[in-house]
């Protein structure tokens, strides 16, 4: 298996865009060459129609694509798949060598799936290094979102493969949510959550018992969701539509996979979710409650539905409602549409 020619070093966003330089997992910047990103409405080179960007920084390892000289690679924001991808061009014999690895550390990144427990629990690990609070270069963080981008990454790359190979060492990371993981999947196991798949819509409703704690887990490197750890969630469906209902409260959201250029299928179109948080409101004022629904742009990452304090509205009032919108409202984003 081949490699690329040129053994790329890394260089913070900013500072790259002053030469030729690969963007992996990003948009480029002035001195960009090659672009290897699912991100929406990036055109994607001839080879590397992929799921992440990771592998598609593989796929260019594998068979290079033709590029105007550049020794530089950088990306504009932190995350798992960013990282990974980044590894694979500076060092590329070190990453084909755990290549499956590797790219399951960027699934459980970006969409909330892993296979092997040492990706989940590496994706909990540079989670953590993105958290100032918990942070091993947390001195280096400075909330400026590029600065740090920049200072994570230099710190991870360096780490990665420690991070896979033994991460025994990190376990301050990864050892408090591992058990969340754990116990969610566990709950899921038992039938203390239902989930109950709609193939049609491409949504599951997923339904906490009364006495089931919420619990929670990372997004990407900087968020996080509940009231199931979202691995858990994420590996027991492939619907891209959730409902989470957990006694009176409830939880719409739109994985990540939509706003991205999947490649492996073509999940359904997101919709606008704002009008339904309207209707929603209004339901509620009708039935007695307070609770105001709000819910986020289609071009956000994962755009939520949900409310604050307490539903009055029965489950089936809102499933009902959430269906209705999924089949008849216009959709509201497109990522597989060129960037003009």
């Amino acid at each position: 298996m081949a490699t690329t020619a040129v053994r790329y070093r890394f260089e913070g966003y900013d500072e790259s865009a002053d030469g030729p330089n690969v963007v992996v997992d990003g948009s480029p910047n002035a001195g960009t060459v090659l672009t290897l990103t699912h991100w929406p409405g990036q055109a994607q080179p001839p080879g590397t129609t992929v799921d992440t960007s990771a592998e598609m920084a593989f796929a260019h390892l594998d068979d290079p694509v033709d590029h105007a000289p550049a020794e530089v690679v950088t990306n504009n924001h932190f995350d798992q798949d960013g990282t990974v991808g980044l590894f694979a061009l500076v060092e590329p014999e070190t990453a084909l060598a755990s290549r499956s690895l590797l790219v399951d550390v960027a699934h459980a990144g970006d969409f909330g799936t892993y296979r092997d427990r040492r990706a989940a629990r590496a994706s909990m690990i540079l989670h953590g290094f993105a958290d100032p609070a918990r942070s091993p270069c947390a001195d280096r963080l400075t909330g400026d979102w590029a600065a740090d981008a920049a200072a994570l990454y230099r710190a991870a790359l360096d780490e990665l493969p420690t991070i896979i190979g033994e991460p025994e060492r990190y376990r301050r990371l990864w050892a408090e949510e591992d058990e969340s993981l754990s116990a969610s999947e566990e709950a899921i196991a038992s039938g203390r959550v239902a989930v109950a798949e709609d193939a049609d819509l491409d949504l599951a409703v997923i339904r906490l018992d009364g006495g089931e704690p919420a619990r929670s887990g990372h997004r990407f490197g900087y968020e996080s969701s509940g009231p199931l750890h979202p691995m858990a969630v994420h590996n027991t469906t492939t619907c891209t539509r959730l409902l989470l209902v957990h006694v009176d409260r409830y939880l719409y959201v739109d994985r990540y996979e939509t706003w991205v250029q999947l490649r492996s299928r073509t999940p359904p179109s997101r919709v606008d979710l704002r009008p339904l948080a309207d209707e929603l409101s209004a339901a509620e004022s009708q039935a007695g409650g307070g609770a105001t629904w709000t819910a986020g742009p289609p071009s956000a990452l994962t755009p939520e539905l949900t409310h604050d304090g307490g539903s009055a509205l029965a489950v089936g009032v809102v499933e009902a409602a959430i269906r209705r919108h999924l089949s008849t409202a216009p959709v509201a984003w497109d990522p597989y549409r060129p960037k003009t």
